[in-house]
């Protein structure tokens, strides 16, 4: 009652259910993996946002690439803020989700090297072509503390450097165009200022990253498997829906011709 099985059809449907079962169980693999790597990246964050802070030398240098582990790390160094190269990153939103700029500022070591320091969000409050008013940050020597971040790229970002844009406004962070652009050694990567907090609340500190959330990957790998497992079920469902099918026509034919045999023959 199964020959049916070997039929051009049924051999396509069984081809594509052995296919489709491992290929649903390496993308439940995927997800599993996925998954991993995001717990994995949550406890890093973790740690590196509740660290104790060290002296930011320790963990670059000028031309230095921050490497994957140091990233958010509290560090603290101790300079002057030079608000004369003072310059903003457009098109940055904060929590509200409303436009505006990040306010980089270089932050002059004692030894004459520079820090970059994202001192946090303001709105936009004029003109896109115009510098925008920024609050000034405390005067002389202050000792700043915050998350250690590497340079933003075009690749990482997919933000495109825009050139030609307007005076001491720029589109990433990145310490190798601003030591070029000051002339100055520039330590790589930049810092997150999270203090000392500026007055009046603004600019805006850049909020601590939600470390929190695993996201989805688990529920899609056991859904991948779920269905990995319903193929077979489904193909012998359609079997046997196939074989009841087929027994029930040729039940049907076989009595047609027993009641045509049957049927009396009129002269």
């Amino acid at each position: 009652m199964y020959r049916f099985l070997l039929s051009w059809q049924w051999l396509i449907i069984t081809l594509v259910a052995v296919v489709l079962i491992p290929v649903m169980v390496e993308l439940g693999f995927w997800q599993l993996h996925r998954h991993e790597h995001k717990v994995a990246q949550n406890e890093r964050i973790s740690r590196a946002v509740e660290a104790r802070p060290v002296p930011v030398e320790r963990l670059t240098a000028p031309g230095h690439d921050i490497p994957r582990g140091d990233v958010w790390h509290r560090v603290s160094a101790t300079g002057v803020f030079d608000t004369a190269h003072e310059v903003v990153v457009r098109r940055r939103t904060n929590d509200a989700e409303q436009i505006g700029f990040h306010v980089l500022t270089p932050l002059v070591l004692r030894d004459g090297r520079v820090l970059l320091v994202n001192r946090g969000w303001i709105p936009a409050n004029g003109a896109q072509t115009e510098f925008p008013k920024i609050p000034a940050p405390r005067r002389g020597e202050v000792t700043v503390t915050g998350r250690l971040m590497s340079d933003e790229t075009t690749a990482a970002s997919g933000i495109k450097d825009l050139r030609d844009l307007p005076e001491r406004q720029v589109m990433l962070i990145n310490s190798r165009q601003e030591a070029h652009r000051l002339g100055k050694e520039v330590l790589g990567g930049y810092v997150e200022q999270i203090a000392p907090k500026p007055a009046h609340d603004s600019p805006e500190l850049i909020p601590e990253p939600d470390h929190s959330d695993i996201g989805p990957h688990m529920a899609y790998a056991v859904q991948w498997w779920i269905f990995s497992a319903a193929v077979p079920v489904g193909w012998c469902i359609l079997a046997r829906r196939e074989r009841r099918d087929r027994a029930a026509a040729l039940a049907e034919g076989a009595a047609e011709e027993e009641s045509g045999a049957q049927r009396p023959v009129t002269v």
